[in-house]
């Protein structure tokens, strides 16, 4: 039930960013949910391979390449969803900072504490 929680927050926020930002899109609702899901299966899979490739970057830059990381894995996700558009990698960059710190605040409200 929390994983469900979690990504109807996800989804939520997403879509009213999209309301916010004109450089990120979605078809609708729908899309939200679709780009949630999607969105939790690339944090399993592919941002740790791609932590791991750029943790020497991370390094150096002192943990703000981990936000370029973010950024890479929301325009993965709007090649693999189809009503999702984003217009550049500075929106989707916005955009994953955004969607990090108020998804964060609302999980930390709205999920449970078990």
């Amino acid at each position: 039930m929390n994983l469900i929680i979690r990504l109807l927050i996800t989804a939520i926020v997403a879509y009213l960013l999209t309301k916010i930002l004109p450089g990120v899109h979605f078809e609708g609702f729908s899309g939200a949910v679709i780009f949630a899901i999607v969105l939790g299966v690339l944090n399993i899979i592919v941002k740790p391979i791609l932590s791991l490739f750029g943790l020497p970057l991370t390094i150096i830059t002192l943990g703000l390449f981990a936000l370029v990381i973010n950024a890479l894995i929301i325009l993965i996700a709007d090649y693999f969803v189809d009503s999702m558009t984003v217009d550049g990698f500075g929106w989707a960059f916005i955009f994953s900072i955004l969607l990090s710190i108020i998804t964060s605040l609302a999980n930390s409200m709205f999920a449970d504490k078990d």
